[in-house]
């Protein structure tokens, strides 16, 4: 099993899928989850000759579940560890969600040297809290339901993400998977309990905006307009303007988890994007 060990002794897992001569696509991974959440997409550019990696946030799936650390810039730190440690250049990086943020910090704060595009997918920039700065994000109260309901119950409050908001398995008519249920739920107690509620405030609270303003390359930005977790006006279609670069495209009723359930058409907008 492929471990880096990291500058305070953490181990932090990782996959390298694909031709090892290959391009290089990184995959950072959303709130709760690990670095399977990306295994369709992995797979599939993996067989069109890219080489792929993911990783396993630390507190996340098979790294350490370290007690502290359980923030963007110490995420961030460690996946530049990872980057000199397997010498990636000319990468392009894939974010989802929460990994959306790590990446936009990412190139926020070590720059664009070894990445040469970016994607965001249902991701949590420019900023999901409310405040008076940004009346479009979601009021405080949210996220502290989500504390109250992990100390509750996590593994029903897991759950319960599961069957609803995260796939929209709770609209009307959706066709619900069992599956990408039991598999959500599974990658959420794989998490360390500290590093996932810390990760509420920080997938929340943290503000990416100059972040965005910085990144000089070009970032392609996916989102759902139907996504219950990452409003698309308070994200996506902000992030899309802030980005010097930025490319917006707008999966009509898609949910947060477009590259779950869309399967076909972001793996086809990956291929188009990374190939460009």
């Amino acid at each position: 099993m492929p471990l880096l060990r990291l500058r305070d002794g953490a181990e932090l897992f990782y996959k390298d899928w694909g031709n090892p001569e290959g391009a290089i696509v990184t995959f950072s991974h959303g709130w709760p989850l690990s670095s399977d959440n990306w295994e369709n997409q992995m797979a599939f550019l993996g067989e069109q000759g890219f080489r792929c990696i993911a990783h396993d946030r630390r507190g996340h799936g098979r790294s350490t579940q370290t007690w502290h650390g359980n923030d963007m810039d110490t995420f961030v730190d460690d996946l530049k560890e990872l980057f000199e440690h397997l010498d990636i250049k000319d990468a392009v990086m894939v974010g989802h969600s929460h990994g959306g943020g790590e990446v936009t910090r990412f190139l926020g704060k070590h720059g664009t040297g070894r990445v040469r595009k970016a994607v965001l997918v249902g991701a949590v920039p420019p900023l999901m809290l409310k405040t008076a700065a940004n009346p479009e994000g979601t009021d405080k109260a949210v996220f502290d339901s989500f504390r109250d309901a992990m100390r509750r119950d996590r593994a029903q409050f897991f759950l319960d993400v599961a069957t609803g908001p995260f796939y929209n398995f709770n609209r009307e008519g959706a066709p619900r998977s069992e599956g990408q249920i039991r598999s959500w739920w599974q990658q959420g107690m794989n998490t360390s309990f500290k590093t996932a509620y810390d990760c509420i405030k920080d997938f929340s609270e943290t503000d990416f905006t100059d972040d965005l303003k910085k990144i000089n390359i070009p970032v392609l930005v996916l989102h759902g307009d139907d996504d219950q977790v990452v409003p698309f006006g308070a994200s996506g279609e902000k992030s899309a303007k802030l980005l010097p670069q930025g490319k917006l495209k707008i999966y009509g009723g898609g949910s947060h988890a477009i590259h779950n359930i869309n399967v076909d058409e972001v793996n086809a907008d990956l291929l188009d994007f990374v190939r460009s």
